[in-house]
């Protein structure tokens, strides 16, 4: 059986990268999503633009997706800290 898609499931462009967002609302109705994408806001998503669901994610098919969305997700991580070290992590621990 297919694993739902519920809010707050993480979405990603693919799986195994940086997560881009999460769902906010699912329209059943409407068979649309209602993505919260890091650094540019809420959209609609059509289900039929969703590759695959597991584990808490929902993977979306860019080819899908409506072009302000694919814009959207290509400045999603643009507001990140490139030099930002997680602490805790070897590059945190090199740097003491």
């Amino acid at each position: 059986m297919p694993e739902r898609i519920e809010v707050g499931c993480m979405v990603f462009v693919v799986d195994g990268e940086l997560g881009v967002g999460a769902v906010r609302e699912v329209r059943s109705a409407s068979a649309e999503l209602v993505v919260n994408i890091e650094n540019a806001g809420d959209f609609v998503i059509p289900l039929d633009a969703v590759r695959d669901v597991h584990s808490g994610k929902v993977v979306l098919d860019v080819e899908r997706l409506p072009a302000p969305v694919r814009e959207a997700l290509g400045h999603a991580h643009d507001a990140e800290d490139p030099d930002y070290a997680e602490p805790g992590s070897d590059e945190d621990r090199e740097a003491l």
